[in-house]
């Protein structure tokens, strides 16, 4: 679609775009500019820069940049033509009628929308009414507030084949479009409701529009759970539920938690965590993880606490790594107890008892640390191959600069030698590493002679700064005798002797207090 160049800047002079870009980033001024962290990549220190007085913004870390029409699309996955009609709206700008081909595409589109929000008010109408008393004792078993089922705008679907058809044809919709979307099948007596005694729940886009719906059986109906296919608004494993809600709440610490399930999500959000989201009945994705690296800085991925639920997150720490810089630090794993999963942990055990779950949370590289520290204790890996994958991992999920403290991190944790574990740093630089390699690792002395002994020293008081906790274990693995500099060998042996008793980095201190 092709618009006026007058129209464009019209937009474009009447959108505030540091008050558009404001709602969905935190700036701060700087002299005559806003700065931020980036939507469109990951970061810690901000390189994203908009200019006001010139109407654009530009990131100097992923290098995106454009006007208040470009970072709409961006943002909201929306085409050139699809931006211009939600800011051309957002200014009160009337548009000049699009060209046919155009208009069908829009047409379809929005006739989409439309069926979903017929939908998605009959739902929500049916379960506040006499037919919905099944649904609603369903909601309140699973404790959901009257406010959350208007928050999320829940609804049911009678056990009817044709409610929703003849709801749909009472607002004028094309059944043939209400297919498309998913709602109603079309079959040898003609067409009928696709969601039949189920509840209803509404996945929003992040502009607001309801783009796909997921049931949930009430009675003995399989399968248990009913989810939109692809269409023309929605691609599945593309999205995640309540993204429209939760990146709100994410705007001040970037932080978002993903859980498998909607009704989890929910539950999360009644709890007071309403920086959750769900992937919506598919695996962790590529494109998902895009979509959080809009909105957070810091991403923990909930899992239940089996076998599965482990591989689950060992695939999904791979996908992220794709996605989220950083992700051996920025991502976190947190495992439910077998047989929890968020909501029924939520119910039993309270929203505190989660916070703890959220705080003890292990980053994404410790993970898969401690995941191959389990096969090397269960005799599926060798030492050697140990600090093979080790180094892959380090390499791959953290930055260069965390590198070295993540190796002691590893020596401690994995009761591998710390020399051994930082030569493999020097073989893997060599053209002779073989990270498939089955043969004995054997480093060589003069190797080991060229660590710097301090680096090691200062590395191993860091990480205990920030992990007290490990005290025990790291004396347990590394003795003070390794320690050349006396000064931090009676700092290491005073944390060692109080492993048990430090919980912070202030408890570490005030061992010293007096000293």
């Amino acid at each position: 679609m092709r618009y006026d160049q007058g129209v464009l800047r019209e937009i474009r002079a009447r959108v505030d775009i540091a008050a558009l870009i404001g709602s969905y980033v935190s700036l701060k001024k700087r002299g005559n500019d806003l700065v931020g962290l980036c939507p469109f990549h990951a970061e810690k220190t901000p390189s994203f820069h908009v200019h006001p007085d010139r109407g654009f913004f530009k990131c100097f870390g992923c290098g995106a940049g454009g006007d208040a029409i470009t970072f709409v699309q961006k943002s909201e996955n929306l085409d050139f033509a699809e931006a211009v009609r939600t800011l051309a709206a957002k200014a009160g700008i009337e548009l000049q009628p699009e060209n046919p081909r155009a208009a069908r595409v829009r047409s379809e589109r929005e006739a989409i929308y439309e069926s979903n929000r017929v939908a998605a008010a009959y739902f929500a109408r049916m379960l506040a009414g006499e037919r919905g008393a099944h649904g609603r004792a369903y909601c309140s078993r699973r404790g959901f507030s009257n406010e959350t089922l208007e928050g999320f705008g829940l609804g049911y679907a009678p056990d009817s084949w044709s409610g929703l058809v003849n709801e749909l044809q009472n607002n004028g919709i094309d059944l043939a479009i209400a297919a498309k979307a998913g709602l109603v099948k079309a079959g040898q007596r003609g067409y009928y409701d696709f969601y039949r005694d189920r509840l209803m729940v509404p996945t929003y886009s992040t502009t607001g529009e309801v783009i796909a719906f997921g049931g949930r059986a009430i009675g003995d109906g399989e399968p248990k759970y009913l989810n939109t296919s692809t269409t023309p608004v929605y691609t599945k494993g593309h999205h995640l539920f309540a993204l429209n809600l939760a990146r709100k709440a994410a705007q001040n610490d970037r932080t978002l938690i993903v859980v498998e399930g909607y009704l989890d999500c929910i539950a999360l959000h009644q709890a007071g965590f309403r920086n959750a989201v769900a992937a919506l009945g598919t695996s962790f994705t590529a494109e998902q993880a895009a979509e959080l690296r809009k909105y957070a800085e810091y991403v923990f991925l909930c899992f239940d606490g089996d076998a599965a639920g482990s591989a689950a997150a060992t695939k999904a720490i791979d996908v992220a790594s794709k996605e989220i810089e950083h992700t051996g630090s920025s991502v976190r794993i947190v495992l439910l107890p077998p047989g929890d999963d968020p909501d029924s942990f939520i119910r039993t055990k309270g929203p505190a008892a989660f916070q703890t779950l959220l705080d003890e949370a292990k980053r994404a590289l410790e993970f898969r640390i401690d995941a191959e520290t389990e096969r090397l204790r269960a005799g599926f890996e060798s030492p050697a191959r140990l600090n093979q994958r080790a180094e892959s991992l380090i390499r791959r999920l953290a930055p260069r600069e965390e590198w070295d403290r993540w190796r002691v991190y590893v020596a401690g944790r994995l009761q591998v030698n710390v020399d051994d574990l930082r030569n493999s740093r020097f073989l893997a630089d060599s053209a002779n590493f073989a990270p498939h390699s089955k043969t004995a690792f054997a480093p060589s002395r003069h190797v080991a002679a060229s660590v710097e002994p301090l680096s090691f020293e200062r590395e191993v008081l860091s990480i205990l700064l920030e992990e007290p906790a490990l005290g025990k274990e790291f004396g347990e693995r590394i003795g003070a005798s390794r320690f050349r500099n006396e000064v931090y060998r009676r700092v290491y042996e005073r944390i060692v002797e109080a492993a048990g008793m430090l919980i912070s980095t202030a408890d570490v201190f005030g061992l010293f207090a007096e000293d």
